[in-house]
C-alpha cells in the first residue's frame, strides 16, 4: 500500500464551472455512512471564508458539495451531496470566523421522488426495481449494484404507489437486503453478502490506529488513518490475534450464558468483515485525520441489537445486514 503521508484536501461548493474550490481554507468536516436507505449526511466546517463567497453561497447559489480527501497516492471522494443547510459566517474566536454547512447524499431523490405504476401478475422483484428506477431517473439516479433477485413470479398484480423510498425498503425486507444511493447509483446488496471490489487490509503497516474491539452483538469496531479505499458494504481485513474482545458480564439465566458463549467464538477466524457502518472525521489545521468503522463477520452468525435475552437462542441464526 502507498505510504500514508503529505494530506490531501479538496472541497467545492457548486457543480462544473460554478464551483467554488475553498480547499486552501481551514476544513474540519465527519461525514458519515452506513447500509441503510437514509441519506448519508456531512457536516463541513470552512474557517475565515470571505464575506462574499460566503454571501454566494448563502444565497442559495451552489447547492452541491464535493469533498475529496486521503493521502498522496491514496486520494478519492469521500462524499458528494447536496446541502440542507447553511450556517454563518459567525465568529469563531475573536480573530476567526467560520462557515457551516450540512449536506446529504441525493437528498432531492430521497424526499420528492414517487411513483404511480401496475405491474402484471407474473413480475419480478427485479421488475419492481426496475420501476423504482424508472422513478428516479429525473432525479439523475441510475441502476449500481443490482444482485440475483430470484425468479419467483408474483401471482398478482401490485400497485406501487407513493414514495419511492418506500417501495424500495419493502422490496429490500421481502428480499433480505439493504438499499442506498451513492453518487447517482441505486446500491441494493443483500445481507450476508458485499459489494465487489478489492478487500482493504487493516494492520498496523496500513494505517490502523490502537486495537479494533469486539462489540457486544459480534461485530467489531476499529480507526484507522483516513482511507477513502474503504467503503460501505466492502470488506476489511482485520487480523484475528488483534481485536481485542468485548468485556463479559457476570451471567445468572441460562440465555445469558448462551450469549456469553457465542460471543467468545464470534470473532472471524478469516478476519473478514462487512463494513456496515463508516465515518470519515478530518481537519486540515488539526490532528484528527481518521475512518472509523464497524464491521460485521461475513462467515459465522451476528446478534441484531436489542435482541431480548429471553429470545437470543431463537435468533442466533440471524444473519446481520
Amino acid at each position: 500500500m502507498t505510504r500514508q503521508w503529505i494530506r490531501q484536501c479538496r472541497l467545492y461548493v457548486g457543480t462544473g464551472s460554478e464551483a467554488i474550490d475553498v480547499s486552501d481554507l481551514r476544513i474540519r468536516f465527519n461525514v458519515e455512512m452506513a447500509t441503510r436507505s437514509t441519506p448519508w449526511r456531512a457536516d463541513v466546517t470552512i474557517s475565515n471564508l470571505s464575506n462574499e463567497t460566503a454571501n454566494k453561497i448563502s444565497k442559495n447559489e451552489y447547492a452541491k458539495v464535493t469533498l475529496q480527501a486521503g493521502y498522496d497516492g491514496n486520494f478519492a471522494t469521500i462524499f458528494d451531496g447536496q446541502i440542507v443547510q447553511k450556517r454563518g459566517p459567525a465568529r469563531e474566536t475573536p480573530v476567526d470566523t467560520y462557515f457551516n454547512i450540512q449536506a446529504r447524499t441525493e437528498q432531492t431523490a430521497y424526499s420528492y421522488a414517487v411513483m404511480s405504476k401496475t405491474l402484471a401478475s407474473g413480475h419480478t422483484f427485479r421488475d419492481q426495481v426496475d420501476a423504482c428506477l424508472d422513478a428516479l431517473k429525473p432525479y439523475g439516479i441510475s441502476a449500481g449494484n443490482i444482485p440475483d433477485l430470484g425468479s419467483v413470479k408474483m401471482p398478482r398484480g401490485r400497485a406501487m404507489f407513493g414514495m419511492v423510498r418506500h417501495q424500495l425498503r419493502t422490496i429490500g425486507q421481502a428480499v433480505g437486503a439493504s438499499w442506498w444511493i451513492k453518487g447517482g447509483k441505486l446500491q441494493i446488496v443483500k445481507y450476508g453478502e458485499t459489494l465487489s471490489g478489492n478487500t482493504v487490509v487493516l494492520n498496523s503497516g496500513t494505517g490502523m490506529i490502537g486495537m479494533p474491539v469486539q462489540t457486544m452483538d459480534g461485530g467489531v469496531e476499529a480507526r484507522c488513518l483516513l482511507n477513502p479505499r474503504l467503503e460501505v458494504g466492502g470488506v476489511v481485513q482485520i487480523d484475528e490475534s488483534s481485536i481485542q474482545r468485548t468485556k463479559l458480564t457476570l451471567t445468572s439465566t441460562e440465555s445469558e450464558k448462551v450469549q456469553q458463549s457465542w460471543l467468545q467464538n464470534s470473532i472471524a477466524a478469516d478476519g473478514l468483515y462487512k463494513i456496515v457502518f463508516l465515518s470519515h472525521i478530518g481537519d486540515t489545521r488539526g490532528t484528527e485525520w481518521y475512518s472509523d468503522i464497524v464491521g460485521i463477520p461475513l462467515s459465522g452468525k451476528f446478534i441484531p441489537k436489542r435482541v431480548s435475552q429471553e429470545t437470543f437462542a431463537d435468533v442466533t441464526g440471524y444473519i446481520a445486514q
